[in-house]
């Protein structure tokens, strides 16, 4: 499994300041209320990152646990909880392996495509098993993945973006390729920092991430004991997936024993 670390997972929150987290829990919040059948409390949060969806959401009266690989990058987030005064509990957990003793849980959620950070069907199949046992019957299951109809005819190979600080400047550039036949990309992530005194670092790390077509994961969750309830373009009411649809957001329900064991 793939996961930032040392300076990249430092510089994490800097390269997704203009993501919108609060637009994109307000959608996630919107889903758990419309299709949950009980109300919810206790959301198990997977893959946090920085726990910037996490605090997003912690605004909305929620209780979460979040979980990510990277220790680097839950230690980042529970500096910044302390800082704003936030509930979130972190805890270090592989997703293909959950072991976490207060379950069952409301709901769970997984954003920002970090479900593709497990490439096989197998692993995938583990984190949604584990999923099934930490989650109440009929809880309800918010995810994001990269929609293999887009990706494949639009991807970039290279991409460079630039950010000004108050010691310089921080340049990343982002080649991918792309595995059709295991249905991945890889992305070899090259970060130089450029200080205002004339230092100058860099590092690399290289990521792989998996797309998926819709019925593909339909047939994932259905095999897990989950069922598909409907399918976003993105973090918006449109539920018209086309070749342009980069992001899919899944809402799912986590089936009763009874209907599992049918």
């Amino acid at each position: 499994m793939t996961s930032y670390a040392g300076r990249h997972a430092e510089l994490y929150n800097l390269f997704y300041a203009d993501k919108p987290y609060g637009q994109e829990a307000a959608f996630v919040h919107q889903c758990l209320q419309e299709y949950g059948l009980k109300p919810t409390s206790r959301v198990l949060e997977l893959a946090c990152g920085t726990g910037s969806h996490a605090f997003a959401l912690e605004k909305f009266g929620y209780q979460l646990v979040s979980t990510d690989y990277s220790a680097d990058m839950l230690g980042i987030g529970i500096a910044k909880a302390k800082q704003i005064g936030s509930a979130v509990e972190f805890r270090q957990q592989d997703m293909t392996t959950l072991d976490l003793p207060d379950q069952p849980f409301d709901a769970a959620v997984c954003l920002f495509d970090s479900i593709g950070y497990v490439v096989t069907n197998r692993r995938i199949k583990q984190i949604l098993n584990g999923l099934h046992h930490h989650l109440k019957e009929n809880a309800i299951f918010v995810f994001e993945f990269w929609h293999a109809a887009a990706m494949i005819p639009h991807y970039d190979p290279v991409r460079v973006r630039t950010w000004q600080t108050s010691d310089g400047q921080v340049v990343r550039v982002s080649e991918t390729t792309l595995n059709v036949a295991t249905q991945t990309c890889d992305v070899t992530y090259t970060v130089y920092e450029l200080s205002n005194d004339g230092a100058h670092s860099s590092f690399k790390e290289t990521q792989t991430n998996r797309y998926f077509l819709l019925q593909e994961m339909d047939h994932l969750l259905s095999s897990s004991g989950f069922e598909l309830l409907k399918s976003f373009s993105g973090f918006q009411n449109d539920t018209t997936i086309t070749t342009e649809t980069w992001h899919v957001i899944a809402v799912a329900r986590r089936l009763t024993d009874r209907e599992t064991r049918i």
